[in-house]
């Protein structure tokens, strides 16, 4: 594998989804749709939202043009790479039922077609690390996913801005993708000039590249992908130092009726993360009660029945609620898998109705935190 860097222009990006196309990759990318980035199928480099930047506040965005024609110029949409990873619905097996005996049938595993994504951010590679530890180590194993993850081509697009939800640094997210890629290109527009650099991070992506007009980067046009990246600014932050010990001992903060209060328990956080990955199962069957079927959707946290047991919900109230999908995110997870939950990627700050922060409230949790020790006299107060 080579580790020569490489350009190509918009007409040499063109060619790369065709071979890729003809190698039959299905192609996933971010198109314009309804107000918002969103993932979708491509088959040419018009379909990418060329010359599209958005705008981010908490619980609001919008796109608008901008005065050049990046084809990566935006962040991140409401949507994530695990919708095709791990699908909002999948029917794990039917069974019918004959004159004799029951014939059970397991759904084929995998998908029908291979996926090359394109435009996957660095936080979003990160992502799928995550739910790779979930659904791919330990005792058991997806395999749904596991075919789905190997037939999968991905080729990365650095960022060139951070909107003012993301916080990548804060969790070593980005904005640069250091691995996880098949290929990784840093969009150049400088001079009147407009390319890519790119990085070849398998040899799956090496082969590909190889068949495509290329050539090598000069000294002046590494540096220029590298000062792309250089000089993305990404103001939010998330302290992370000591952040699970940190909610273990706030367990009954004042803090979370304060945030449960403005929370309507929507769920929308859940469902735009990345990694968030509860899911509910349940069987159905026709109405002869001659035919039945297993599926497996997404569930959320935040949903009254997810904590549901012989006599009740475990988590009844919205304080509760909020409370498990935070410390879950910064803190159990780790216990858990070894690594946050959180990828910095911002968008359950970006599509909460009411604008509820993550990295504000691990904020307030901290300072009231300090409030109190100060308060005592210096003496450091645990929570019972």
């Amino acid at each position: 594998m080579t580790a020569r860097k490489l350009i190509v222009d918009t007409k040499g990006l063109q060619q790369l989804f065709d071979l890729l196309r003809k190698r039959g990759y299905h192609l996933i990318g971010p198109t314009v749709r309804e107000g918002a980035i969103v993932y979708d199928n491509i088959t040419a480099l018009a379909d990418l939202p060329v010359g599209w930047i958005d705008e981010q506040d908490g619980g609001a965005c919008r796109l608008k043009r901008s005065n050049d024609e990046r084809v990566f110029g935006y962040t991140v949409g409401p949507q994530s790479w695990k919708r095709l990873l791990f699908p909002p619905m999948a029917r794990l097996w039917q069974a019918n039922r004959g004159a004799k005996k029951i014939q059970a049938v397991s759904e084929k595993e995998g998908p029908t077609e291979k996926y090359a994504f394109i435009g996957a951010r660095s936080c979003e590679i990160h992502a799928i690390a995550i739910q790779d530890k979930v659904f791919l180590e330990g005792e058991y194993s997806d395999p749904g996913y596991r075919a789905r993850r190997e037939n999968t081509f991905v080729l990365a697009a650095n960022c060139s801005h951070a909107s003012s939800n993301c916080f990548c640094v804060s969790m070593g997210t980005g904005p640069k993708a250091t691995f996880g890629y098949d290929l990784a290109l840093t969009e150049v527009l400088e001079n009147g000039s407009h390319f890519f650099v790119l990085d070849v991070g398998s040899e799956r992506g090496n082969s590909v590249i190889e068949s495509i007009t290329n050539q090598t980067a000069t000294e002046a046009q590494s540096r220029a992908a590298d000062h792309v990246s250089d000089a993305v600014e990404v103001r939010k932050t998330l302290d992370t130092n000591g952040i699970k010990e940190l909610l273990y001992r706030n367990y009954d903060n004042p803090r979370w009726i304060q945030v449960a209060d403005r929370c309507l328990t929507c769920g929308n956080c859940t469902l735009v993360c990345p990694t968030c990955f509860c899911s509910d199962v349940y069987d159905v069957t026709d109405l002869t009660g001659r035919h039945a079927e297993r599926w497996r959707k997404w569930d959320s946290c935040f949903t009254v029945d997810f904590s549901y047991i012989h006599g009740g919900s475990i988590r009844p109230s919205p304080m509760s609620r909020y409370r498990q999908w935070m410390t879950h995110k910064l803190g159990t997870w780790i216990d858990q898998f070894g690594t946050s939950g959180c990828v910095g990627c911002g968008r359950c700050i970006t599509w909460c109705p009411v604008g509820i922060d993550i990295t504000e409230e691990a904020r307030a949790i901290r300072e009231s935190e300090k409030t109190a020790t100060a308060e005592s006299g210096g003496m450091k107060i645990e929570n019972a």
